[in-house]
């Protein structure tokens, strides 16, 4: 642990106490540093929930005190993509895996001794105080539970808005999931609130099938167990495939098994998972022709600033059941913890609760 200086917020800037925070896979992919260029130092974290502490020049629609979730992606309500019904992909702020600085004057906000550490992903919350872009927050409802609806400011939200705002299953149709470890686990929350009869969940961890019942998976696939591809099998299980698939593991095979295993004329699947840089996708151009429909989604297709405030009121409202993703809680001092868990399989989400 370090202590650190956190500057006050700048032009269109936020600065948040942080309150809770949880550990997504992306923060364990980024600290192991494979595949991408790494940058150190800098402070991790990104799902999480916290207060307004104070605001910069140019903020009007947040005040010291608000509840609110900061997010890995923005909404800048300019460009033409947030203007866009269709498109989350905001010019200004969408995901820079790359940028540790803020876009006011491309300086950090973190410093030790006048030397800079870098920001993650714009929101940096493994700190008990971040500063933001407020494009990139979220205002929810105070009587929202900070500690529960953390979760939703990244995984759950990803997974359950593939389903409802992409896929988007009708009531009684088929459903698979690759996938099951916490977006997953909200994708077929979601095809369960949008009234699935069958949720096919398919995951090469046996261990993770007993919990996915919780989530309204029906039935469970292992392609291990087979000599054949899964999309096969699953065409097999379903007179001819599913009516939708949500992949959420990231890797290629599984992208083309989901997109394989929805049925002609009607199947839509949506590709969650974020593939490495050299993958390629393959396919024959007959299942494409023969009325298949590939999409991908990011962040659920939700627009940050705009929609997640009404994905809170859904939990709020008890449509959504947020507790059950949740299976660990350490203290901040306690976070190493939440990395062993993470790295072990060992739970869904572990929450940080940043003032003990």
């Amino acid at each position: 642990m370090e202590e650190v200086e956190v500057a006050p917020p700048q032009a269109m800037e936020v600065r948040l106490k942080v309150l809770f925070t949880s550990l997504c896979h992306t923060d364990v992919y980024f600290w192991e540093a494979k595949g991408q260029t790494p940058l150190f130092p800098r402070i991790f974290g990104h799902e999480a929930s916290g207060i307004v502490e104070s605001v910069g020049e140019g903020v009007t629609d947040l005040k010291p005190g608000d509840h609110v979730l900061p997010v890995f992606t923005g909404e800048c309500k300019e460009c033409r993509h947030c203007k866009s019904e269709e498109s989350n992909m905001c010019d200004l702020l969408r995901i820079n895996t790359d940028r540790g600085v803020m876009l006011n004057d491309g300086k950090t906000r973190f410093s030790i001794n006048g030397k800079p550490i870098y920001h993650f992903v714009g929101t940096s919350t493994f700190s008990e105080y971040t500063v933001v872009h407020v494009g990139c927050v979220a205002k929810i409802n105070p009587e929202a539970p900070l500690d529960k609806v953390c979760v939703l400011s990244c995984g759950i939200s990803t997974g359950l808005g593939a389903t409802l705002n992409v896929a988007k299953p009708n009531k009684g149709s088929s459903v698979a999931v690759f996938g099951l470890g916490a977006v997953g686990l909200a994708a077929a929350e979601g095809a369960r609130i949008a009234g699935a009869s069958r949720i096919i969940g398919v995951d090469l961890n046996p261990k993770r099938f007993e919990e996915a019942k919780k989530f309204g998976v029906t039935e469970f696939v292992n392609p291990k167990d087979y000599d054949k591809p899964v999309q096969e099998v699953i065409a097999e299980m379903t007179n001819g495939g599913v009516d939708r698939s949500v992949e959420c593991t990231g890797n290629i095979n599984a992208m083309i098994s989901a997109f394989e295993c929805v049925h002609d004329g009607w199947g839509v699947a949506v590709l969650v998972g974020v593939p490495n840089k050299d993958d390629a996708f393959k396919t024959h151009p007959m299942n494409v022709l023969n009325e298949r429909t590939l999409k991908g989604t990011f962040f659920g297709n939700y627009k940050p600033r705009t929609d997640l405030p009404s994905v809170v009121e859904k939990y709020m409202n008890k449509e959504l059941e947020v507790e059950k993703f949740i299976t660990h809680e350490v203290t901040f001092s306690e976070i190493n913890k939440a990395f062993d868990y993470m790295l072990a399989g060992d739970g869904i989400r572990c929450i940080i609760r940043m003032d003990a």
